[in-house]
């Protein structure tokens, strides 16, 4: 398999639809990077849950998963579930954020992601970051929507295990649900790394991507 290095990554723009949504998708990525390249700058928007527990939670949980980074991160208080209503107020906070940042690399969530929140943000990123390498992000759901990705990060064993860590300890509202447990996170990290070579790995949909292989 042909690994492709993206070259020196110093500014990173992840996004979320709800508090965890960062974490869960892309949060062994994170580790990965800011450890590699401490002082990167990381530029943080969730579209809900702010002004509750949710965004003190997802305060502490980004801040632990993106060690020695320079974190900025922004929650707003669209309501969870109802992303199509508020599509205005949506586009807005993406193109603020896209007006202050010029990031190497973009991580959201999938546009063929079955929910509606996750889907409506991924399709306002491809839309607002056109230049940039836009890699979508999967969600393990109820709604079984997983399925083959184009692109995988590789997570060394310790990695995978601190993310998991991290998703119980950083975001306790959210350990009454059926899926978030450490058999569902580890189990598919060991999946996607299977189809990579790797122990475990995270993998991405890709909308599109340019190539310099003369380069």
């Amino acid at each position: 398999m042909i690994r492709l290095c993206a070259g020196r990554l110093d500014r990173i723009v992840a996004v979320g639809a709800h508090c965890d949504d960062i974490a869960i998708g892309v949060g062994g990525t994170l580790l990965t990077m800011c450890l590699a390249r401490p002082g990167i700058r990381i530029d943080a928007l969730v579209l809900s849950g702010g002004g509750s527990e949710r965004e003190q939670e997802e305060q502490a949980a980004l801040a632990a998963f993106c060690p020695g980074a320079d974190l900025r991160l922004t929650v707003h208080k669209l309501p969870d579930g109802r992303l199509p209503a508020h599509w205005e107020a949506a586009k807005s906070a993406v193109e603020e954020l896209r007006a202050g940042t010029e990031p190497d690399l973009v991580l959201a969530p999938r546009t063929a992601d079955a929910h509606q929140d996750h889907r409506g943000l991924a399709k306002l990123m491809t839309t607002a970051y056109r230049d940039h390498l836009v890699l979508g992000y999967e969600i393990v759901k109820w709604d079984g929507d997983l399925g083959r990705q184009a692109a995988y990060q590789p997570l060394s064993p310790e990695i995978a295990e601190q993310k998991v860590r991290l998703l119980q300890e950083h975001y306790p509202s959210q350990r009454h649900r059926p899926w978030y447990d450490r058999e569902a996170f580890l189990g598919l990290a060991r999946i996607r790394g299977i189809e990579c070579h790797a122990r475990y790995a995270e993998a991405f949909a890709v909308t599109k991507l340019t190539l310099n292989l003369g380069g």
